[in-house]
């Protein structure tokens, strides 16, 4: 392999298709090199683990996601519209890329072992579009004014985990999941409305 600035985008895509295929437990750096022509030792200077590339490989799949919540919080619908649409979109997204390659799942049960603070920075990061809803809602009154809508976006992510992380969704299919959010959702969005009384 040629020292190009692709080189680490082309170890990335050799381990994500060795991963997809064999697993990431039975996946080994010296193998990620021979796929990509290179010798073991040099693949150390792009990742410094596997670890490191399975982390790589989450951040491209969130990467894509937060373009798509960022899109869905700027559209021209009611705000409670938009919070469903972030959410189903977030457990279809998930769903489809587990049911595409089973194997990925392992990928992110060692990420929330291994990195805890990596999931930490991504809820976070998913929380500024869900504040940026909830501001737009508060704006246009259809929610009640939140005191601290950083911490209401908290929650709601709290009371919604299970259908963000496929190590949660208890082998159900994708409709009786969506059943599930959308009863969710209901109870939530019921709370944030502008007619809601609030002790």
């Amino acid at each position: 392999m040629n020292e190009t600035p692709d080189t680490r985008q082309q170890i990335l895509e050799a381990a994500m298709q060795r991963i997809k295929h064999y697993g990431y437990g039975k996946t080994t750096m010296s193998e990620i090199a021979k796929d990509c022509g290179m010798s073991a030792g040099n693949i150390y200077r792009f990742f410094a683990s596997k670890l490191d590339i399975a982390e790589a490989m989450a951040r491209k799949f969130n990467s894509e996601m937060y373009q798509a919540y960022a899109a869905i919080a700027r559209e021209k619908i009611p705000a409670p519209a938009r919070l469903r649409k972030y959410f189903d979109f977030s457990m279809n997204r998930t769903y489809e890329a587990i049911e595409e390659e089973a194997k990925i799942l392992e990928v992110a049960e060692v990420l929330s072992e291994e990195r805890p603070l990596f999931f930490n920075e991504q809820m976070a990061q998913e929380r500024v579009y869900l504040v940026q809803v909830l501001e737009d809602g508060m704006r246009d009154g259809v929610f009640r004014q939140l005191e601290r809508p950083e911490e209401t976006a908290e929650f709601m992510q709290a009371a919604l985990m299970k259908f963000r992380f496929p190590q949660l969704f208890s082998h159900l299919t994708l409709p009786k999941l969506k059943r599930e959010l959308d009863g969710v959702l209901d109870l939530l969005l019921a709370g944030l409305s502008s007619d809601a009384r609030v002790p």
